[in-house]
């Protein structure tokens, strides 16, 4: 049911928090407990760890094959813990979403470290490191690239941080787990119906709009959000995404609510919807 989400830079102490938790959790009797790892994803396959990190099309399938089987684990009587570096925050953006679909409750455990331990970890590595394994500068590369999670974005909360040598807060990851209700679905995921004759129309236009919106935004040099005023929300998608690629995703979206029956006739929802589904959907790609 709960989904557990550990983020952390390589070698610190994600792995032995995971198996702490499953062992305090399968002692409550809150099983089955299953850990989620990214070291199993990337031996199967079959790259190293430097090259995990370092390819970034061996970096995507091995963070779409954690998610993916995270997925599959989550239910109503199971305990999942995602066990990884987790260090995009668009992914563990993807993540909240999977599980407010999925209905169930989550966490974010942040293994932390202080610049003494960092440095201790950069030297084990710089001493032990062989062919195809981490090395220091890729280390210092992912140092560079970690988006340490914040309690003040809703897709880390509620975040727990954990250094070396301390003790986790068991007693208050088990209450916001088993003692808080899980967050609604985002509106994007939710079956509505169309009904109105000029709802297909609207639709279109709508959805169109607001590509245009972005695609100006990136003309005048704008790099970061844009901000949607009828949708109350800004749209939060990479800046080097094409408008042939924001309208492949347009498209999705649109097959997408001709497909379900269920869908609102209420047009003024629409772009907060779409925007939601491009947030969604462009994070991290």
């Amino acid at each position: 049911m709960p989904l557990i989400v550990i983020t952390g830079l390589p070698r610190s102490g994600k792995t032995s928090r995971a198996k702490e938790l499953e062992t305090y959790f399968t002692e409550l009797g809150k099983g089955p407990v299953h850990i989620v790892s990214e070291a199993d994803c990337i031996a199967r396959s079959g790259c190293g760890v430097k090259e995990s990190f370092t390819d970034t099309g061996k970096e995507k399938q091995i963070r779409a094959s954690l998610k993916s089987e995270a997925m599959k684990l989550l239910t109503k009587s199971t305990l999942v813990i995602m066990d990884g570096t987790n260090y995009i925050k668009g992914y563990r953006y993807e993540i909240f979403c999977m599980n407010k679909n999925a209905r169930t409750t989550q966490c974010t455990v942040h293994c932390a470290m202080t610049v003494e331990q960092r440095n201790a970890r950069r030297e084990e590595i710089v001493q032990s490191s062989s062919s195809g394994e981490l090395d220091a500068e890729t280390f210092d590369a992912l140092c560079q690239r970690y988006e340490e999670p914040q309690d003040t974005s809703r897709w880390d909360r509620p975040l727990f941080t954990v250094y070396g040598g301390e003790e986790m807060e068991l007693a208050r990851i088990h209450s916001a787990l088993y003692e808080q209700a899980p967050l609604p679905p985002n509106l994007a995921t939710q079956n509505m119906p169309l009904s109105a004759t000029n709802f297909l129309f609207e639709l279109d236009k709508s959805t169109q709009t607001i590509i245009d919106q972005i695609a100006a935004a990136r003309k005048i040099g704008l790099d970061g959000p844009v901000e949607i005023p009828q949708a109350g929300m800004r749209a939060e998608v990479p800046s080097n995404m094409s408008v042939a690629q924001l309208n492949r995703h347009r498209r999705q979206f649109l097959n997408y609510v001709k497909m379900h029956t269920n869908v609102s006739s209420d047009i003024s929802k629409i772009p907060a919807i779409f925007v939601q589904f491009l947030n969604t959907n462009t994070n991290g790609a």
